[in-house]
């Protein structure tokens, strides 16, 4: 007898990431395909079409597909829409209409949500969140994502955009952000943001550092972290001012959801101590006294690789048994 599954997708700004999961979190099959090689949606969805196919072939035998759950940055749940996505070559300045495009593929159920709502709905069905009803996941990659969890929901808004605190202002006038505003807490708080906070403290400072070797395009969040390491005072610096500028609004979003627990995750979240002691020192010092010592922040407990495919395919199981 064939099992049912489904087709869990993370959209990444570089990878997209996909894997056929059935109910019981078992990953049945798994791809990665390049986001950024075009800037054309339709080519890269033929590409990913065609990649998702091949894997569909290897497990149709013994499957079932029920639908495809998709996470995607600005990834709009109430409509199936990508909108206006920064960080995506092939929708900056543009709305895509995903699941209508995604449908004439696959004439299946299909949902659409924002890529770091897709990574909390992982984190609280098979992580540290489980049992949790109220918490923040904040992913820290090219961008920084936000998925806001109260009374046991992923909270949308009436629009499907609420939680973006990735673009709540972090300094007036400040830098300028992919999404066309300045100041936007990403582009302090990200790994594009930590390179940018490097520069200017190279700029700042005169002390030897081996991060005055690199140039701006061959510098990588994993460099700096890897410098900190070896203790060098500009990476060390540039943790610690990420830090405090991304704890002083957490603490700000403490304030509207009072949540359990704050979860990291993503490929800046990996340097560990590095970016969580400068981030739990602000948080707390910026908390009203009512929430301060109650909240922790820690890192993720599911593997990078999985946490937002899994919670992709989570959403889809989720509209499957509304709709039975």
């Amino acid at each position: 007898m064939k099992k049912d599954a489904v087709i869990g997708i993370d959209i990444g700004a570089t990878f997209t990431k996909f894997a056929v999961i059935d109910r019981m979190a078992n990953v049945l099959a798994e791809g990665v395909i390049p986001t950024d090689h075009t800037d054309d949606v339709n080519e890269y969805l033929k590409d990913l079409t065609q990649s998702v196919d091949e894997k569909i072939k290897k497990v149709e035998d013994h499957t079932v597909i029920k639908g495809i759950g998709i996470g995607a940055p600005n990834g709009n749940y109430k409509n199936g829409c990508i909108e206006f996505a920064a960080n995506l070559k092939w929708t900056h300045g543009k709305v895509i209409h995903l699941v209508q495009l995604l449908r004439k593929h696959y004439p299946m159920p299909i949902a659409v949500t924002n890529d770091a709502n897709a990574a909390a709905l992982g984190e609280m069905i098979y992580g540290g969140a489980k049992g949790m009803k109220d918490f923040i996941l904040i992913t820290l990659g090219t961008g920084l994502g936000s998925g806001l969890v109260a009374n046991g929901e992923l909270l949308y808004g009436h629009d499907g955009f609420a939680g973006e605190i990735g673009h709540v202002r972090a300094k007036d006038n400040g830098r300028v952000c992919a999404c066309g505003r300045r100041g936007c807490l990403e582009t302090y708080v990200s790994a594009p943001g930590i390179k940018r906070t490097v520069f200017e403290l190279l700029a700042e400072y005169i002390e030897p550092s081996e991060l005055r070797g690199y140039s701006f395009g061959d510098l990588t969040s994993e460099i700096i972290y890897h410098a900190a390491t070896r203790g060098d005072s500009i990476a060390l610096k540039a943790f610690e001012v990420t830090g405090e500028i991304l704890g002083v609004k957490l603490a700000d979003a403490v304030a509207h959801t009072s949540p359990e627990c704050i979860f990291l995750f993503g490929g800046l979240a990996k340097a560990g101590d590095y970016i969580l002691k400068p981030t739990r020192e602000s948080f707390e010092k910026s908390l009203l006294k009512n929430y301060q010592g109650k909240i922790p922040i820690v890192l993720s407990s599911l593997p990078e690789g999985n946490v937002a495919v899994l919670g992709a395919s989570a959403l889809i199981w989720q509209e499957i048994n509304i709709a039975g």
